[in-house]
């Protein structure tokens, strides 16, 4: 991630990079009220809350980076991780 102000009469903070266009496919092909991880933050968050419900979305299309394999956060009952 890069960061920097753009502008100078009006300046501007802008963020770039490969993670924040992730995160940004991601919350386009999310669901209103609900928390969508990628499968790598669904393993961290096994190992670290484990009483955390994470369920298996699937595979979607991510702009830029072809097929993610993406899961749900706390949605209630018994984890599918």
């Amino acid at each position: 991630v890069v960061a920097n102000v753009i502008g100078s009469l009006n300046p501007r903070f802008s963020i770039y990079g490969d993670t924040v266009n992730t995160a940004s496919r991601m919350e386009s092909n999310s669901l209103p009220g609900r928390i969508h991880c990628s499968k790598a933050t669904a393993a961290l968050l096994a190992r670290q809350a484990p009483d955390m419900p994470i369920l298996k979305r699937g595979v979607i299309p991510v702009k830029g980076k072809g097929e993610m394999e993406t899961c749900w956060v706390n949605e209630g009952g018994a984890s599918t991780w």
